[in-house]
């Protein structure tokens, strides 16, 4: 009898309600599971995160199906904060280098 039994969670790192990683990487386990919400094989997952073991991709796939509800609710957090994020960077007053260097391919596009 095996008595080192290893729980699905083991595989995570609970570091906020809204980041959850795979242990021993800076990986998120929402990033395995778009993959696999694209329908995506565990080992096409792993031609993406080479560094990942096969175990830790299954366990996140698991982990995603038993929790299904609460990963998606998960999913569409991450996905909207994302989205704001990217909103506010569009709309902030570019660096000085930035408006430098648009000056610059202006100055360039009307020779």
């Amino acid at each position: 009898m095996n008595t080192s039994t290893t729980l699905l969670e083991d595989y995570f790192e609970f570091l906020s309600p809204d980041d959850i990683r795979i242990k021993g990487h800076r990986i998120g386990i929402d990033n395995v599971i778009d993959y696999y919400q694209q329908g995506y094989t565990p080992e096409q997952i792993q031609e993406h995160f080479p560094s990942l073991s096969l175990e830790k991709i299954y366990a996140t796939i698991t982990y995603y199906l038993h929790n299904k509800q609460y990963i998606d609710a998960y999913m569409e957090r991450l996905n909207a904060w994302r989205s704001q994020r990217y909103d506010e960077w569009r709309s902030a007053e570019p660096s000085p280098t930035i408006q430098r260097l648009r000056a610059i391919r202006d100055s360039r596009t009307r020779e």
